[in-house]
This record gives C-alpha cells, sequence and structure tokens, in this order.
C-alpha cells in the first residue's frame, strides 16, 4: 500500500512514470472506455456529415454542367464550368422575382412573428393574471397540429375572409406564415424571458419607466441572444416552406422560390435546363446558409443562456 502510493506520488510530482512504477487502478480501461466512446461519437459525426454536405456539393458541381453531363455522369466533376446555368436560372426562369416575392415575405412575416412573439412571450413569463396558463398552453398545443390538417380549411377562411383580399395576396401568406410560427415562438421566448432577473425591469418601473418603454427598452435588448436563435429559425422554417405557398398562393407573379423551383422541374420534364435548375436551388439555398454561417454562435449563445447560473 505504501509502495503504491509513493509511487504515485513521484509520478504526480514530476509529471512522468518511471520505470517500475504501477500503473494506477482504473486508468488501462477508462483509457479503453474513453478512446472508443471518441472513435463512435466521431465515426457518427462524419457519417452525418457526409449525408448533410454530399447533396449540397453534389447540387453545387451540377449547377456547373449542362444538361447532358448531368443525366449521363451525374457524380463526375463539371469538365467545363458553365457560369450560364446561374445567369439563365435568375432571367429566364425568373429566378429573380421569387427570390423578391420570398424575402419580402419572408422578411414581414419574420418581423412580425418576432414583435408579437416577444410581446406574448415577455407577459406571459412576467404577469400574473387570471387565464395565464391557459394561454400559454393553447400556444404550447398550437405546436401539436400538422400543418396538412389545417390547410384546406385555412384556404376557405383566407377564400371567404371579408373586407380584406388575403388568398394568394402577400400579406395573406405573410399571415398565414406569423400563425405558423407564432406558437413555438412564443413558447420559446416565455421561457428565455423567464430565465432574465426581474431585479432590472423593478429598477426600470421605480424609476418611472412605464411597462411598454420597460420591455423594449430594457427587457428587450437583454433577450437579444434568444431573439436572434429564435429569428434565425423562424426564417430558415419560413423560408423552406413549400405546402403553405402551394396551397395559398396561385398568382405566378408572386410565386416564391420553393413553388417556382417546383413548376419548374416539373414544367420542364426530361428535355429541360437541369443545370439551371440545379443553378435555382443553389441560389435559394445560398440566403439560407449565410444566415446560419453568420449567426451560428448566436444561435449556440440563445439556446444555453440560463443554462448555467
Amino acid at each position: 500500500m505504501t509502495t503504491e502510493t509513493n509511487a504515485v506520488r513521484k509520478q504526480s510530482a514530476d509529471g512522468r512514470r518511471r520505470p517500475g512504477d504501477r500503473k494506477p487502478a482504473g486508468t488501462s480501461s477508462g483509457g479503453t472506455e474513453g478512446g472508443v466512446l471518441n472513435v463512435f461519437s466521431h465515426g457518427i459525426l462524419i457519417a452525418w456529415a457526409l449525408m448533410v454536405g454530399m447533396p449540397l456539393l453534389w447540387v453545387l458541381w451540377s449547377s456547373f454542367k449542362n444538361s447532358g453531363d448531368i443525366l449521363t455522369t451525374p457524380w463526375s466533376l463539371p469538365d467545363t464550368l458553365h457560369f450560364e446555368n446561374w445567369g439563365n436560372a435568375w432571367e429566364k426562369a425568373n429566378i429573380g422575382k421569387m427570390f423578391l416575392n420570398t424575402l419580402i415575405v419572408v422578411g414581414g412575416s419574420v418581423t412580425g412573428t418576432m414583435v408579437l412573439g416577444s410581446m406574448a412571450g415577455y407577459v406571459l413569463a412576467r404577469f400574473t393574471f387570471p387565464g395565464n396558463r391557459l394561454i400559454y398552453y393553447l400556444f404550447v398545443a398550437g405546436m401539436s397540429f400538422p400543418v396538412f390538417m389545417l390547410v384546406i380549411p385555412l384556404f376557405f377562411v383566407m377564400r371567404d375572409f371579408p373586407g380584406i383580399p388575403l388568398l394568394a395576396t402577400y400579406q395573406g401568406l405573410i399571415a398565414v406564415y406569423i400563425a405558423y410560427s407564432l406558437p413555438f415562438t412564443v413558447f420559446f421566448m416565455t421561457a428565455f424571458f423567464r430565465t432574465l432577473p426581474t431585479s432590472v425591469a423593478e429598477a426600470a418601473m421605480i424609476d418611472g419607466a412605464s411597462h411598454v418603454r420597460t420591455f423594449f427598452q430594457v427587457m428587450l435588448p437583454m433577450a437579444k441572444p434568444g431573439l436572434i436563435s429564435i429569428g434565425i429559425f423562424n426564417f430558415l422554417g419560413q423560408w423552406n416552406q413549400y405546402l403553405l405557398p402551394m396551397v395559398l398562393n396561385q398568382d405566378e407573379d408572386k410565386y416564391v422560390l420553393t413553388q417556382g423551383l417546383a413548376t419548374i422541374a416539373l414544367q420542364q420534364g426530361y428535355e429541360g435546363d437541369w443545370g439551371g435548375l440545379m443553378a435555382g436551388m443553389m441560389i435559394a439555398m445560398l440566403p439560407v446558409l449565410t444566415v446560419y454561417v453568420v449567426f451560428q454562435r448566436q444561435v449556440q449563445a440563445g439556446l444555453t443562456a440560463g443554462a448555467v447560473k
């Protein structure tokens, strides 16, 4: 017992194991288990990265190939870079107009979702009133309804809505996107506002600030990590939305990117400009990838904020 203790003390003193020193118990098995776990986890991550990254890379290099090469040798790299595919997608396939429509719809819907969702989340998190829990659980229940169940009734509601045209309009699609994204936004922001200190809001109220001023000038800036995180999630979900605009937006002049690309693919069949279609898909994906790459640190900070105090 004394010999083993001295050996461990000698090793810890100079940081090296001397010849003849005994290996501490449990070191071999623990190191082996940790190594196996690291190999397994890295293997899963590599496999997942390949599953996600390879389709993106295939679309990227296919956007620089002509249609014949895409159909005959789909997995080969392009011999000649056909940059005209991007121009054809932007002008001839009308991707530029669809891109602008998507920016208008998603920009308005994300802004409306963030304003309404943060206000509702702040009230539900900070104020106690009759029906508080009921309203909160109604928002939570809104996340459990599949959009497929609601799309047909929603179509008739928008078509027959009195006074304001909603079907196949920007404002109608923006309103639907806001309603679609609001339950999760309220759920997320309610939990986030609960993690913020109440003393700051109380100090602002003592200084004479109203509830509105306290929210917009004090609490909302403090909730910036959460706002960025939920804003990016809403942007990604609304940018990639396909079913809602396909059913509720039948005006070709107001097509968004997802339904526009689907329509182009269906119309061209086997004789279309596949290189232009791949270039159009890359144009649709670039804003999403750019937003995530730029704000990925803020997303992680918003998701972990309040987890450790």
